[in-house]
This record gives C-alpha cells, sequence and structure tokens, in this order.
C-alpha cells in the first residue's frame, strides 16, 4: 500500500478548531477490522528564546462502545462548568488588552469591597 493510499485510507473525516495557541483536530479513522473509531488531538505552540516555535501534541483515542458514556459525562461537566462560573473566560482578565466593564455601585461607607481589585502589597516576613 502506497503512502498516498495509507493517507487517504486516515483522512475519513476531519474537523480543526483553532483556539488561541491551541488547535484542537478531530479525525475519524479506521481500525484494520474497517470499524471507525474518533482520535482528537490538542497541539499546542510553544515559542522557544530564539523565536523559533514547537509544538506538544496529547491525543485521545475514542472508540465506538465508548461514546454514548463520554458524550453524557462531556455533557455533564461542560454543563456543571458553565452552571458554577457561567460562560465568561475569566483568563481573559490577564490579557493586556482586558478592558474591565465596572458595572459597580459605589460601597457605602459601612462596606467592604468583596474583590481584590483593591489588594495591597502584603509582607509575608511577619507571618
Amino acid at each position: 500500500m502506497s503512502n498516498n493510499e495509507m493517507l487517504e485510507k486516515e483522512e475519513i473525516f476531519s474537523k480543526v478548531l483553532r483556539a488561541g495557541r491551541r488547535t484542537y483536530f478531530f479525525d475519524v479513522r479506521a481500525t484494520r477490522a474497517g470499524d471507525y473509531y474518533l482520535t482528537i488531538t490538542e497541539s499546542k505552540k510553544f515559542t522557544n528564546d530564539d523565536g523559533s516555535y514547537h509544538y506538544k501534541k496529547h491525543k485521545i483515542y475514542l472508540y465506538k462502545e465508548d461514546f454514548s458514556e463520554f458524550k453524557e459525562i462531556l455533557g455533564e461537566m461542560t454543563d456543571y462548568i458553565i452552571d458554577e462560573k457561567g460562560e465568561e473566560v475569566i483568563s481573559e482578565r490577564h490579557q493586556k488588552n482586558f478592558k474591565k466593564e465596572d458595572n459597580s455601585e459605589p460601597l457605602g461607607s459601612d462596606e467592604t469591597p468583596s474583590s481584590t481589585d483593591n489588594f495591597t502589597d502584603v509582607s509575608f516576613d511577619d507571618i
């Protein structure tokens, strides 16, 4: 079997999700017996000090007999995260171009701030 034939056989169906420095590849592949399975690959780009870059990849193999339970647990976990933390991506706050929307009302004289926005440096030498 030539390389071209193997490549065609492996690329049954694919989708790509680009997400910042990460790219997710969803690939349907065939077993030797001709059945299908799914691979999910996370590829993350890292830049070296000299400007060159490399990728780190992690791969999950998911077989048909596990689809139902995997889909159920994935849905349960993603629903839990959204229910608990909402859809706002908290890490965006740490980006240089992030601008906070100030929807808060001024604090009364007997109230204290509930966030760390007004937090001052603390010396841990005293502990």
